[in-house]
């Protein structure tokens, strides 16, 4: 692939900041300040890599306010170079463009309608009454159901599938094995058997969301699964029936959500961290990594906790006296200061 150069100036012009050097200098790609070589343009986001800048072969670095004098190479001067960086290697590396069209291969039901602006790759089976919007592509293999809705400049990357009834937004990323509206966990004990629960809500996706590979999102039971605009998947995340997750709300890998939780805007979940159901976590709450959270989060804050296994009841008492500690140590403290007193005047 043939790359295109721009000069410093032309990128400025379009992404704001501004030039300290030759604006003349021309690069065609982004890289790590360790690795970039000519015509290549890297970027220093925390100050304990200054020293990199010494030894990089790039011709140009992106870099902020306060390390503008850290190197004598071309930078382009901002207030965020890690944002600055991401949207010039959006810019720089374009996804491939859409080839309108629908494939020979391809299963179309009755009544759906697919834009002509649409890409359907081979393979793909669109169930009856879809709906697909123009500058969307669905790759290779993916599986819409019936009813289903698909909107606008959306991409399913191969052998995504979306049950029937469900929407999706505009502008959403899907990766390879995403599974959306598959049935949730509901299922009621009657003599020693467990029976199903028809899962009749649906699973609507908002716009601007990406979605990681392999990430499973539930259909509701009888409300919606709903993930709001600018909602970020990582790979293998767990979302169950019925809940919501919040605008610009960041998820990592093997988070596990469960059903009929509320997960506010704005909040930051780690790795592998697990929300028990029928729980709501305010706006803004940041998840630390394997944390478990077992209760609603009122209030905006950062939440861990790990705690090895036991005995339910032994693990119940415990925790709950964990919550206390700090308060415990404090009543421990002055008591230690009273006993003192009592000694001396012995």
């Amino acid at each position: 692939m043939s790359l295109v150069s721009y000069h410093l100036s032309e990128i400025v012009s379009r992404f704001g900041g501004h030039v300290e050097g030759d604006d003349s200098v021309a690069v065609n790609q982004v890289a790590t300040l360790d690795h970039a070589t000519s015509g290549q343009i890297a970027f220093l986001t925390n100050s304990k890599y200054r020293k990199q800048l010494e030894s990089t072969h790039a011709s140009a670095v992106i870099v902020a306010e306060s390390d503008v004098d850290a190197t004598t190479l071309p930078r382009i001067v901002c207030e965020n170079p890690y944002s600055y960086f991401a949207k010039l290697s959006t810019f720089l590396n374009p996804l491939p463009a859409v080839k309108a069209g629908i494939h020979s291969s391809a299963v179309v039901g009755n009544g759906a309608k697919i834009s002509p602006g649409a890409q359907i790759d081979e393979f793909v089976s669109i169930g009856e009454g879809a709906i697909i919007g123009s500058g969307s592509v669905i790759m290779a293999g993916c599986s819409i159901g019936a009813n289903t809705a698909i909107g606008e400049n959306t991409r399913l990357y191969p052998r995504v599938v979306v049950y029937h009834n469900c929407l999706v937004g505009n502008n959403v990323i899907i990766h390879s094995g995403v599974v959306i509206g598959a049935d949730g966990f509901g299922f009621a004990m009657e003599n020693n058997a467990w029976l199903k629960i028809p899962q009749i809500g649906r699973a609507i996706i908002g716009n601007d969301v990406e979605i990681g590979a392999n990430t499973t999102i539930d259909r509701g039971a009888l409300d919606n699964t709903v993930i709001e605009d600018g909602v970020k998947l990582d790979n293998l995340i767990q979302i169950a029936h019925n809940v919501r997750i919040g605008s610009h709300t960041v998820i990592a890998g093997c988070a596990g959500i469960a059903g009929s939780t509320t997960v506010g805007s704005y909040c930051q979940i780690g790795g592998s961290a697990g929300i028990v159901g029928h729980v709501n976590i305010a706006d803004g709450v940041v998840i630390s990594p394997f944390t478990m959270i077992s209760k609603s989060l009122r209030e905006k804050g950062t939440y861990s906790g790990m705690n090895p296994f036991s005995e339910k009841d032994k693990w119940m008492k415990n925790t709950a006296h964990l919550r206390h500690l700090d308060e415990m140590a404090t009543r421990i403290k002055n008591l230690e200061k009273e006993l003192e007193a009592l000694n001396r005047r012995e």
